[in-house]
């Protein structure tokens, strides 16, 4: 397996620090995975192959979730952040403002 997830000397990064990258490398490979069926699915003909495909990709949005849960509980700012734009009404760039400057 490499390392490449790394911009610093991985011995000189806290284990908290390498940890966070691990997560985050997960994140990444969740949402591809994600985007991945979601064009599988897209094109498949056959309905129970396109089921089972979309039972796969619910268990990846689930995983994605506990990832992004994970790093969330680690960065509180990003958090709070995050708590003013996610699963709000109205026009997401003005609520991403508004979030950017009450921080």
């Amino acid at each position: 397996m490499g390392f490449d997830q790394y911009h610093e000397p991985p011995q000189e990064l806290s284990e908290e620090t390498r940890t966070f990258a691990r997560m985050i490398s997960s994140v990444i490979e969740e949402a591809e995975a994600i985007d991945w069926y979601e064009q599988r699915i897209s094109v498949e003909k056959d309905d129970q192959a396109k089921r089972i495909m979309q039972n796969a990709q619910k268990e990846e949005f689930k995983h994605f979730a506990m990832d992004l849960e994970f790093l969330l509980r680690k960065k509180s700012k990003c958090r709070q952040m995050m708590k003013m734009i996610l699963f709000k009404e109205g026009d997401i760039v003005e609520l991403g403002e508004k979030a950017e400057e009450a921080e």
